[in-house]
């Protein structure tokens, strides 16, 4: 590809279409997620549109609670030519399971918080180091 028939994007121009921060953007450059295709003269960093995509694609996977160094893992995967849908599939697998015991783990935190609030604990005799006898009384 060469930037002679493409209009290369200043980093505003680039944070203007992605609607990504412009700290981000820098961010993603200093962990090499995106790259820079070349800097201006005066030092301005200019960017292929296509790295655009690329910034969508960052912040789609992490809305899927991917890390930022699982997504640089499957970037890489890519820019060497293979496509990575098998090891994201493994990832979103792992994911599912970390969900589901997310979700067992709340269930249980939901019950124990239903029991706290139906029990009605007895007010007489309390000391004085009882800061709130509901949330200090024996489960």
């Amino acid at each position: 590809m060469t930037s002679e028939n493409i209009t290369l994007l200043r980093i505003g121009e680039l944070h203007r279409v992605s609607q990504v921060p412009i700290k981000t953007i820098r961010y993603y450059e200093a962990l090499g997620l995106i790259q820079a295709d070349q800097r201006t003269e005066g030092g301005f960093r200019l960017f292929y549109p296509e790295v655009a995509d690329r910034l969508a694609f960052i912040k789609r996977t992490q809305s899927l609670g991917f890390s930022l160094e699982e997504i640089g893992h499957i970037l890489n995967i890519h820019d060497q030519g293979e496509l990575p849908c098998a090891e994201v599939r493994q990832q979103l697998q792992i994911k599912i399971t970390e969900i589901d015991q997310r979700i067992a783990q709340l269930q249980t935190l939901r019950t124990e918080l239903i029991s706290l609030t139906s029990e009605s604990p007895s007010l007489e005799e309390i000391s004085d180091d009882v800061i709130c006898p509901i949330l200090q009384s024996p489960g």
